[in-house]
């Protein structure tokens, strides 16, 4: 076999890369050996804190303010009045001219009073319905209009037995319509009362009846 000569050229790039791993290696130790002497040589440093400033609150006690009440009016100073006082009477015109044709400020007439009432609500004796309610009851007759409507009810009548004991002033103070209220009406205006007494003699009473309507099955 033949023996191959080494080429320089590859010699010396080998050997390169060798120094290089080399210097990098020592390099880097270099750099670790300074930066750990470094740490041990220096002192670790104090960092000086200022001192926080401490305050003081002090609790301010409220004044209350004391309101005095006002002095009490002073009494009113009595004055006295000369009892020879003089007291000028207003002089009158006589000799003044009237004239009677001017027309006179005369004041306004009263006014009218309220007739009282003539008639009495209670007395001792009561007006008495001659024949009773049944006779009354039997002389209403039931309006057709009501009985197809099938109205029934109670009908009060109000009016005045006079002396004589006949029935004024007659007027339905309740009514259910359908005609019943006028034949209510005309029955009451044709009965006749014994008239009411006060004190021994007849007098104007105020008197009511009710009519019933009712139809039969």
């Amino acid at each position: 076999m033949r023996n191959e000569r080494k080429s320089p050229k590859a010699d010396l790039k080998r050997s390169y890369t060798v120094y290089l791993e080399a210097g990098l290696i020592i390099a880097l130790l270099f750099m670790i050996t300074a930066v750990k002497v470094t740490i041990e040589t220096e002192p670790p440093q104090v960092i000086a804190l200022d001192e926080q400033e401490v305050v003081e609150m002090e609790e301010v006690i409220q004044t209350k303010q004391i309101e005095t009440p006002p002095p009490p009016p002073r009494p009113p100073v009595p004055v006295e009045v000369p009892n020879d006082e003089i007291i000028e009477d207003e002089m009158i015109d006589l000799d003044a001219e009237l004239d009677m044709d001017a027309p006179m400020d005369l004041p306004p007439p009263p006014p009218e009073e309220e007739e009282e009432e003539d008639f009495f609500v209670v007395v001792e004796q009561m007006p008495e319905l001659k024949g009773g309610m049944a006779k009354l009851q039997g002389s209403v007759k039931y309006p057709e209009m009501a009985r197809r409507a099938g109205i029934e009810g109670r009908v009060t009548v109000q009016f005045i037995v006079n002396e004589q004991g006949k029935v004024e002033n007659a007027q339905v103070v309740r009514g259910i319509g359908g005609g019943c209220d006028e034949e209510a009406l005309k029955a009451v205006q044709k009965a006749s009362f014994t008239p009411g007494m006060q004190r021994g003699r007849p007098v104007r009473v105020q008197y009511a009846l009710s009519i019933n309507f009712r139809l039969e099955n």
